[in-house]
């Protein structure tokens, strides 16, 4: 059964059904300029609620390795997910397994899997991040391709509780990544969406 990331955690509330909906895991977002943006100390009070077997990811963007480790250890994050241009070098520092963002634009994003050490990759649209409008899927082939490859694939950008069941089936992907997608508005979830969302990709 295909696992699932809620991303853009920004309350004990959304946190809290997010996981009785099934959840694997649940994303807080470090990324200063973005909507869902929440401090260490936001992150790690909902953190410490979080129930065992659902994974905190804490998700970076060109940030210091210092900086991500600090975070890791006071937010108590179980992995880290990097949407910048983190070089090998630096991923590799990192104790915690890391899902490593691959910008897919075109059939050439495979080659660019492997050059981590990563224990996913997420394949994303190229837009930085949503501010609540709907995005565009990517080439749900790509993901289907990198999976064939012997890559552990996060499918992610465009997904909604209507057309996930669709992506499940025709990438197979180990996981799925969503934010805007059971949004109420940027950082903030919608319950029913969420609950729509799990229900589709569980049971793809």
């Amino acid at each position: 059964m295909v696992r699932v990331k809620i991303c853009g955690i920004t309350s004990a509330a959304d946190a809290r059904f997010c996981v009785e909906a099934g959840a694997d895991a649940l994303g807080f977002n470090f990324v200063e300029k973005s909507p869902r943006f929440v401090t260490p100390a936001q992150a790690r009070a909902i953190i410490a609620g979080l129930p065992p077997f659902v994974t905190p990811v804490g998700i970076f963007w060109d940030h210091p390795s210092g900086h991500v480790k600090a975070i890791a250890e006071e937010c108590g994050l179980g992995a880290l997910q990097f949407h910048g241009e983190e070089s090998p070098e630096e991923v590799a520092q990192h104790r915690l397994p890391v899902i490593k963002t691959i910008k897919v634009e075109g059939p050439g994003a495979i080659e660019r899997i492997g050059r981590h050490a990563a224990a996913a990759y997420l394949l994303d649209s190229p837009a930085r991040w949503s501010e609540g409008e709907a995005r565009a899927p990517i080439s749900w082939d790509v993901a289907r391709a990198a999976t064939a490859a012997g890559h552990r694939v996060i499918l992610s950008a465009g997904l909604t509780p209507d057309n996930v069941a669709a992506a499940v089936r025709a990438a197979g992907p180990y996981a799925v990544d969503v934010a805007s997608g059971v949004e109420a508005r940027p950082g903030v979830k919608d319950a029913d969406k969420v609950r729509r969302f799990l229900a589709a990709a569980k049971g793809a």
